[in-house]
Parts: structure tokens; sequence; C-alpha cells
């Protein structure tokens, strides 16, 4: 078979991945992108001497970064340098006085430690906290090893004796919402709220993802925190340089026009803006799933179209401020998130529309505390990130903007109020503020959502759209909105099974590593370059 042509669309941490994957397994490998930098919504800001990542900041799930670089032939530890975080992350919960110093909880790195901290903080918890983590331990086993690496192109596959015997727990999962879940395990309020934040990792709230997402929990509390030296962009630049090592061919600058689809049902390559043409045998899109559907796929082929979506949700969206402070901030962690007593309140400000009172539940990074080089001398960076409703319109205009900024302000207060920094609103310069307007205009996001399609349980898993077009059996789909989900290292994931879906292959296992070179050629008789090895090329 003749080397397949393959255009990639898109160039975050799906596309990059995809890209590299494919061009190892023997393809011709263009990725356009549609900006000047790779990365996607996992950018990087540098901005008066500091460098922010502009999306993503945590590294977890480690284990997925380790399988896409092993594909590859290489070592995660060799081409990142990871550095353990101790204390993992520091909690700041709400005290009397909302304007007034929060009580403070530190996750160490020793899980014995926390057991101990949680019991101190509520007698009898620290037990309840050790089980929750224990059972989040096996769940996550279970989806590594069943639910994850499948494309459920024969849901059946998922099935073990593993998956069986747990059936009834499992379903019940799915039935009850992650904040239910929490509840009937532990009383203290605080500690819900520990086990309760992952939500917003799925653009979620905790009384909307199902209770199965109780698994992420193995990855703070058990796995660990740890922080790639160069922020979390430094993985776009590993991805952007492996793939290239292996033969693909990145092109920024090139925003996609349409992809091209014949008479026949199949794609032909895409037309870029600029007016050039590039054909391929099959194409994978990796960027929002729902700009690719309702702009990029001639209508007639979509599979989502313009009403489909009327279903669907596309989670939270977040307000980013990023901030310069004159002197250090020690008293906030690489990783602090600040919860409010009522943030029940906050996630329904969320679901009206409108953005969270303040004081809200927050999460800030101050990567200097790991990573000094982030910042001029003399200077600390934070990136502030509230949950946002999903709006386009917030930050759109010139006079939202400015309402968004001095809003990025008073959070930025209310981090001092609560960390014991009471000047720091003061001592803070607001370098940039990225709104849900910005991820609509960069990223094409659909509604200007921050992560991809919501984790409800009308759109995980199974339920999730597909990873291949039901009309179009090359194009494919690769990114937070498809299969498996929402994340960094659910993109790499994603990038794994679109080279499944172009095998054939059903099972629901993660590839054997090394992938050896030219594994394309192995299509098998089911997978989508198994039909094309039939056609003529154009």
């Amino acid at each position: 078979m003749t080397a397949p042509r393959i255009v990639v669309v898109g160039g975050g941490v799906a596309g990059l991945a995809t890209a590299g994957l494919l061009a190892r397994g023997g393809a011709e490998v263009t990725l356009v992108e549609r900006h000047a930098a790779l990365g996607g919504r996992t950018g990087r800001v540098e901005i008066a001497g500091h460098t922010f990542d502009s999306g993503p900041t945590w590294y977890l799930m480690p284990e997925a970064f380790a399988q896409w670089f092993a594909l590859m032939g290489r070592d995660v530890e060799e081409e990142l340098e990871l550095v353990d975080l101790d204390p993992r992350y520091r909690v700041l919960f709400e005290g009397e006085d909302p304007w007034g110093p929060a009580d403070a909880l530190e996750v160490s790195a020793d899980a014995e430690e926390n057991w101990r901290r949680f019991d101190a903080l509520a007698p009898g918890e620290g037990e309840a906290m050790r089980a929750y983590a224990e059972d989040a331990r096996e769940l996550y086993r279970i989806a590594l090893d069943r639910f994850l690496y499948t494309t459920y192109a024969r849901p059946l596959g998922v099935a073990s004796s593993t998956v069986l015997r747990r059936l009834p727990t499992l379903a019940s999962l799915l039935a009850q919402s992650l904040g239910a879940r929490i509840a009937s395990r532990v009383r203290d309020p605080r500690l819900r709220q520990v086990l309760g934040f992952h939500a917003v990792f799925l653009g979620s709230s905790p009384d909307r993802a199902p209770a199965l997402f109780s698994l992420m929990s193995h990855l703070d509390l058990n796995d660990g925190v740890r922080y790639p030296r160069g922020g979390i962009h430094a993985v776009v630049e590993a991805l952007a340089r492996v793939a290239r090592e292996e033969g693909a061919e990145l092109r920024t600058s090139s925003p996609v026009a349409g992809i091209l689809v014949d008479d026949a049902g199949l794609a032909t390559g895409v037309a870029l803006e600029s007016g050039e043409t590039l054909h391929a045998d099959a194409v994978v899109a990796a960027a929002d799933l729902h700009h690719v559907e309702t702009r990029l796929v001639p209508e007639r082929w979509r599979t989502h179209p313009e009403r489909a979506w009327r279903r669907r949700s596309p989670g939270v969206s977040t307000l980013l401020v990023l901030a310069e402070v004159d002197g250090a901030v020690p008293e906030l962690a690489h990783h602090t998130m600040l919860f409010t007593r009522d943030w029940d309140a906050n996630f329904g400000a969320l679901r009206d529309g409108s953005p969270p009172p303040v004081p809200a539940s927050v999460y800030v990074a101050r990567p200097g505390a790991t990573d000094p080089s982030v910042s001029p001398p003399g200077k600390d960076s934070l990136f502030v990130l509230v949950p946002f409703p999903a709006d386009e319109s917030l930050g759109a205009t010139p006079e939202s903007r400015a309402e968004l900024v001095a809003l990025g302000r008073r959070y930025l207060a209310q981090v001092g109020a609560w960390a014991g920094v009471p000047d720091l609103a003061e001592r803070s310069t607001v370098l940039q503020v990225i709104t849900p307007a910005d991820f609509a205009s960069r990223y094409g996001a659909w509604r200007g959502g921050a992560l991809g399609l919501e984790h409800t349980l009308a759109q995980t898993a199974l339920l999730r759209p597909s990873n291949v077009s039901g009309k179009v059996p090359n194009l494919l789909y690769a990114g937070a909105s498809t299969v498996p989900g929402i994340g960094v290292p659910l993109c790499l994931i994603s990038a794994e099974l679109v080279a499944k879906r172009l095998l054939g292959a059903v099972d629901a296992s993660p590839l054997p590593t090394p992938a050896p070179r030219g594994f394309l050629a192995r299509s098998r008789a089911a997978g989508v370059l198994g039909d094309l090895a039939r056609r003529v090329r154009p």
C-alpha cells in the first residue's frame, strides 16, 4: 500500500499527538494550524518578562503521557523535566469573615500524612477519605484497562471479568451524581469540596458529573501531582518536536476554509483560506468539534449539524486573570484552591449564565513556587482561574472586557484577603484577561466553552460523540469533545483512538509499545485504511 496521505486539522495537544503517531505509522502527515503558534487551548503567553500557561496547568494521569511517548519509542522522563510537587496543592476554605483570612489545608505528597490532616480537620473523616481514595484507585485502574482506550466500535468489547464482576457498582455510579456519592461517604462539607473540585476539570459540577468520575480523586490523593518544567506548554513543545522527528509536517498560520468531501461521501482533503488545496486519503479534525461540523464539513455530510447541538452542553468556561505581582507571594502554593462555603451558589450562577459572585470558588497557579524562571527578578506570576458560564458575549466588547478586568481585580483582592496578603491587589498588575469571548474567537470554541463538551451521563463514554464521522468514513475526530473526553491526558489518548480506527482495532487495551514504524501498513480489512487501500489516489 502506498503511504496514505493524512491531513490533521488543528495544532493543539490532540492534533500534535495524532500527527506524530500517524507519521510514525508510515503516513504522509500534514498538520495545519490556523494560528502562528502551536498548542491551541494549551497555550503560552509571554508578557512583561513573565511566562504563563494560558490553558491547563495540572499534570495528572501520568500513565497517559508515558503511554504516548512510549508508543513513539521514547521515555517521557527524558522528554520532559518533571518535578514532584509537595505540597500537591493548598486549599483555602472561606472563614467566618468572607474578606478575612481563610482556613488552610495542605495536601501533602505523603498520603498517610494526609489522612492524619483530614482527621484533624474533621475527626473520623481521615479513614473515610482513605477508603474513598482506595475505591477511586480501583475505579481508575478499571477505566485505564477497559474504558479510556476503546473507540466503542464494539461496545461489548469493554466487558471483562473485572467489569462484569463490578457491573452493579459501575451501573450505580452512572446513575448517581458525583456530589451524591461524595455526600454518602464523607460528612464534612470542606472535605466534600476536596473530593468534588475535579468536576470542574470535566467542564461540569458535582451535581451533574456521573459518580464514576470519583476515580479522579486517585490522581491527586494517591498518584501525586507533577510539574513539567516550563509549564504544561512544555508538553506541547515535546509533542511537536517528536512529531517532526517522525516526519510530520506542522504548518502554522494555515487556517482551513473547509473539508473536501466527494460525491461518494469520502473526504479528499482540505481547502485552506489561502486558496491552496491539500489532498488526503483521510482527514483528522482535531479542532473544536462544533466548529468542524457546522463550519468546515459540507452541510450534506454533517454528522453533527447545528440542530444536534441544541441537546448538548458545552460545560463551563473560565475567566483567566494573568497577573504580575511586585515581590513574592509565598502564602500561595504552586496550586491553590479557594472554596466558598456556599459553592453550590457558584455552580448555580454558572447554570443561570451569570458570573459567580465575589467571593467565589477560584483556582490560583503560582508556578514560580517551583520554577522561578517564569517571572522576572523581584516579581511573581499568578494565574487566576474563575469558572464562568459558557457565553461568548462575555468579553466580546470593550465595555464587557473592561468589566471583566475590574472583576478580575476583585477576585485578586479575594485571593489576597484569604491567603493573608491584604495588599495583593495593590501589588498586582493585571497583564491580560482571557474571557469566554476569547475562547470562541481564538479557538472556535462552541459558545465560548473553555474545555469541550461537559461530562454528563449523556456526554460520556459510549454516549459521547464518536471519533469517526457517521457519514464520511475517512473523516475522524480527535480532541476534548470526542472520546474519551476532556483534558490533556485524554486528548493524548484520543490520538491513539484515531490510530485504532484507521487500523480497525476494536479492543479496549492500549496499543503495544513502542509502535513499530510503518504500523499503519498492517491495517486490518475492517479499518479505514484497509478500505482506502482499494481506492485510486486522486
